[in-house]
C-alpha cells in the first residue's frame, strides 16, 4: 500500500475534510406548521456556526425539508436526504408519526436518527433501534407531572381530554391515568381527533356538554402564516393561544388548505365552560 493511500482519511457518508451534511425534516406546512420555526431557528444556529469558521474548519450543509406533518412524506423526504443528498444524520426531525414511519428505514440504512422531536417513549429502544436517540422529556413523564398537579389544587376535578389519535396523544393520555392511579375516575370524557379531520367543533361539543371543569388539550397548532402582517400578529397572538391552550379547530377552505376556526371552536366550548385548560404546547 502506498504512503499517499495510507494517509487517505476515511469519513462516513456525508462528511468530508470541509463539509458535513445533516439532514432534517419539519412540518413548514400542514397542521403542525406552528413548529416549522423550529427548522429555522435550526438553520439559523447552524449559519452563525459556519460564519465562526465552522466545527474544525468543516461547514454544515443543512439540508430541511417539509413533509407536511404526513408519514408518507416524511418517508419520501428521509429516502431523498440518504439516498440523493448523502446526508451523515438526520438531526431533531419533528413529530411523533413522521419519525415512527422513518425510525425503521434510517435503521436499516444505518443512519444516525438524532435528538428526534419529540417526547413519545418509543425513542428509549436502543436494543432494537440502536441508530435512534430520543432528545425531549417523555410526554408520559409530563402527564404525570399534570396529574399530581390536579391532585393536589383540584383533587374534585372532572376532567375531560382531548387527544390526537396517535402515539403522540396515546402516550400523554396514558402518563395522565398512570398519574392518577386511583384517581383516574376524575377523567369523565375522552374524545381522539384526526389530523386530516376538517373541523373538531363536534367534538368540543360533546366535551363541553359533560359538565367537566377541567379540560386537558392534547393538540397540535395549525398557525398558517398567510394573510397581511397585521392579519399575521393577529393569529399569532389570539388564534395561536387559544389554540394551544383551549382547542383546536380547523376548516378546508375553497383552495384545499386549511385554515384556523380557532375563534368558532373556542366560542362553542367556551359557552358554559367554567373551568381551567390546561395544554400540551411542545412539539408532538
Amino acid at each position: 500500500m502506498t504512503g499517499s493511500a495510507l494517509a487517505q482519511k476515511k469519513y462516513d457518508t456525508g462528511a468530508t475534510d470541509t463539509e458535513i451534511k445533516i439532514g432534517n425534516i419539519m412540518p413548514y406546512s400542514g397542521p403542525a406548521s406552528a413548529y416549522g420555526v423550529i427548522g429555522k431557528t435550526e438553520e439559523a444556529y447552524f449559519k452563525k456556526i459556519n460564519a465562526e469558521g465552522g466545527i474544525k474548519g468543516r461547514k454544515i450543509n443543512f439540508i430541511s425539508y417539509d413533509d407536511g406533518y404526513s408519514p408518507p412524506k416524511a418517508v419520501e423526504q428521509a429516502r431523498k436526504l440518504v439516498e440523493s443528498d448523502e446526508v451523515l444524520l438526520v438531526f431533531n426531525s419533528l413529530g411523533t408519526p413522521s419519525n415512527s414511519a422513518i425510525q425503521k428505514y434510517l435503521n436499516a440504512k444505518k443512519v444516525p436518527q438524532l435528538f428526534v422531536a419529540t417526547g413519545a417513549t418509543k425513542w428509549n429502544d436502543p436494543k432494537d433501534f440502536p441508530w435512534t436517540m430520543g432528545w425531549q422529556p417523555s410526554y408520559q413523564s409530563e402527564a404525570r407531572i399534570y396529574a399530581k398537579f390536579l391532585m393536589k389544587e383540584k383533587p374534585d376535578a372532572k376532567i375531560a381530554i382531548m387527544y390526537q389519535n396517535d402515539d403522540f396523544g396515546k402516550d400523554y393520555l396514558k402518563g395522565l391515568k398512570d398519574g392518577l392511579g386511583a384517581k383516574a375516575s376524575m377523567i369523565i370524557a375522552e374524545e381522539s381527533y384526526e389530523t386530516t379531520e376538517p373541523t373538531i367543533d363536534n367534538h368540543i361539543v360533546k366535551l363541553k356538554a359533560t359538565g367537566a371543569d377541567v379540560f386537558l388539550n392534547i393538540t397540535t397548532p395549525e398557525i398558517r402564516g398567510a394573510g397581511d402582517q397585521e392579519d399575521r400578529r393577529d393569529r399569532m397572538e389570539t388564534a395561536a393561544y387559544r389554540l394551544q391552550r383551549l382547542g383546536l379547530g380547523r376548516r378546508r377552505d375553497q383552495a384545499g388548505g386549511l385554515r384556523e376556526c380557532t375563534r368558532h371552536s373556542v366560542g362553542r366550548l367556551r359557552q358554559g365552560w367554567r373551568g381551567p385548560a390546561v395544554g400540551q404546547t411542545i412539539p408532538a
